[in-house]
């Protein structure tokens, strides 16, 4: 290759990485949930895969990360240790994982019969999008984590699979 094609390749290297970052960053956008979308995300009924009612009380006053997934979702089920680890690591104080599903429950009893977590699951349902929207998910993708502080304010959204270290981060700053 002569010089002048070098030269071309690194022109067309150069933007193709700037179009990558460019959109890596539309695609992560998120904002934050307003306070009304937040008591909506309180006021839904939520149940487990198993069809049982889940008593949000439990959820309320608690520092809470909620994380929207699905079984079929890669980065969904790759991040899930990370979300039960740091589970444990938060445990004592006063702070709640919980996964949203947006999937069927039978896919989900099936998924957790070889997937333990120790956080609760509940079913997204028919209007699971609708409420990971309104929570500041713009894109409707796949996995979305949202920390609600004890007072029902959003602090912190991440769309795409989690950095561990950034959400510890987010959540000590909220402790």
């Amino acid at each position: 290759m002569n010089r002048r094609q070098w030269i071309m390749i690194g022109g067309i290297s150069l933007l193709a990485a700037a179009a990558g970052a460019l959109t890596s960053q539309w695609l992560s956008k998120t904002s934050l949930a307003s306070e009304a979308s937040v008591k909506a995300f309180f006021s839904n009924p939520w149940s487990s895969p198993e069809g049982k009612e889940i008593n949000i009380q439990d959820w309320q006053g608690k520092l809470l990360v909620v994380n929207f997934w699905a079984s079929w979702c890669p980065p969904c089920v790759e991040e899930m240790p990370e979300l039960e680890k740091l589970q444990g690591e938060f445990l004592q104080q006063n702070v709640l994982f919980v996964g949203i599903a947006i999937d069927s429950p039978s896919n989900v009893r099936e998924f957790l019969k070889k997937t333990s977590v120790s956080y609760p699951i509940a079913m997204g349902g028919m209007n699971g999008s609708q409420i990971y929207k309104a929570l500041g998910n713009t894109q409707s993708a796949l996995p979305y984590t949202v920390v609600i502080n004890s007072s029902g304010k959003a602090i912190y959204s991440k769309l795409g699979k989690i950095d561990e270290e950034e959400l510890r981060k987010a959540i000590k700053a909220a402790l």
